[in-house]
């Protein structure tokens, strides 16, 4: 089989899945397959279509509804590991990234699929209004996110971006006359 080119803007005609990267770098997520961390991704792209369509429970949660058959189907793969992918993910047997309840009657489960990235976040520090910290200088503070290709003479290092190439240094005026003699 042969496959066309991509042509103009027709290389932004199509949505992309995202993976967590946390997914592969975290610890409590080692055990866990490949294919199962992909299920995951493919839940979170639903989980968006979910809520778009006002798909919440009586808490306000999102939930989404991914049937057996959809999986086999998306994942070409056959229906006994598509339950052991759900089993991976799932938090009565598996790592707990999502939570299915069953509805009975032949009507597909809920599927919640967990926040696992959300962390507690500490509270900011509270500085009462005219304090500063004394390492640093007010021309640091007004200029912090102005980029500058030389390093900082005096101040502290805690503030502002990185600084990278000094261009005054590099002899671009020489590098030009090399390869634009004229």
């Amino acid at each position: 089989m042969s496959f066309d080119y991509y042509y103009g803007e027709q290389s932004e005609s199509f949505r992309f899945l995202r993976i967590p990267r946390l997914l592969f770098t975290a610890p409590q997520f080692r055990g866990l397959s490949t294919d199962a961390k992909l299920l995951n991704s493919l839940m979170l792209d639903r989980m968006c279509l979910s809520a778009r369509n006002g798909w919440y429970d009586d808490q306000g949660r999102v939930f989404i509804y991914y049937t057996v058959t959809d999986i086999v189907e998306h994942l070409n793969c056959k229906k006994d590991k598509v339950l052991k992918l759900l089993n991976e993910l799932d938090n009565k047997k598996g790592v707990g990234l999502i939570e299915r309840v069953r509805q009975g009657q032949g009507k597909p489960s809920q599927i919640y699929v967990r926040q696992f990235t959300a962390q507690e976040r500490p509270e900011p520090p509270h500085h009462p209004t005219g304090s500063r910290n004394q390492d640093c200088t007010e021309t640091e503070v007004l200029t912090a996110q102005n980029d500058t290709s030389a390093p900082r003479k005096t101040g502290s290092q805690e503030y502002g971006k990185t600084e990278c190439n000094n261009t005054n240094k590099n002899y671009t005026e020489l590098i030009k006359s090399i390869i634009y003699p004229f």
